[in-house]
């Protein structure tokens, strides 16, 4: 398969939707690595910010506290070969924030439309130049709308949950964890600011019956179709 560095433009922006244990992290990692991108996994640092009311105490359904927390932190994201160094106020968190506790609070936190808007602002700094892989679950329909390459990346609930324990070198997922990513979902799905949905323009890209590297494949031609397209519209 072709490099894609040799023909892509600059500043481009791909973004990676999807509901949890959908395989975005994986997908924008790999992306952005083969591309030479920054890699903006938007997820650690709702869980950052997640991990530091828990830290302080403060209620993650209390929405200008949470606020009031967020613009009192400073959260970092360090590309490393193997992903992102996720940091909060200076401190390596990377490990610490992929915990159930944490995951949970995570999804939580960021229903609050205030929070969102916070994080929105941050992502869309980071962002701001372009050359960016960014994962979420808003990335296409309110951080990037005009993003140059969008993609929905979905899986059936059971699948994504078995992905996600053999990940992490740990036996099946009970039904009680599968009860709850279908409860996230529903979260994600229904909230009133952001809600997880595909945006118009994105592909939809369903793994379910997928390995890593056929989805992985799947998406760089996705990826090269847009960047001939970008190449030929500036020829």
């Amino acid at each position: 398969m072709a490099d894609l560095r040799e023909t892509k433009p600059r500043g481009l922006v791909i973004a990676i939707d999807g509901p949890a244990g959908a395989g975005k992290s994986t997908l924008a990692s790999r992306l952005a690595r083969r591309l030479g991108y920054l890699n903006i996994e938007t997820g650690a640092m709702y869980r950052a910010l997640a991990l530091k009311a828990i830290e302080n105490d403060v209620d993650v359904d209390d929405e200008r506290a949470l606020l009031d927390l967020a613009l009192s932190s400073k959260i970092s994201l360090e590309p490393q070969i193997d992903g992102n160094r996720v940091k909060l106020d200076n401190t390596d968190v990377s490990q610490r924030i992929r915990e159930k506790d944490v995951t949970e609070a995570a999804s939580r936190v960021s229903v609050h439309p205030a929070v969102r808007a916070w994080m929105v602002n941050k992502q869309r700094e980071l962002g701001s130049a372009g050359g960016v892989v960014m994962e979420g679950r808003d990335i296409g329909t309110a951080v990037f709308p005009n993003a140059e390459v969008k993609i929905f990346l979905d899986a059936a609930p059971e699948v994504r949950g078995h992905r996600r324990f053999h990940q992490a070198n740990m036996a099946e997922p009970s039904a009680a964890v599968l009860a709850e990513m279908r409860a996230r979902d529903e979260r994600d799905r229904t909230r009133a600011v952001s809600p997880l949905v595909a945006a118009q323009d994105a592909v939809l890209l369903d793994s379910t019956s997928m390995t890593l590297e056929q989805v992985i494949e799947t998406a760089e031609e996705i990826v090269k179709e847009k960047i001939a397209k970008a190449v030929n519209c500036e020829l």
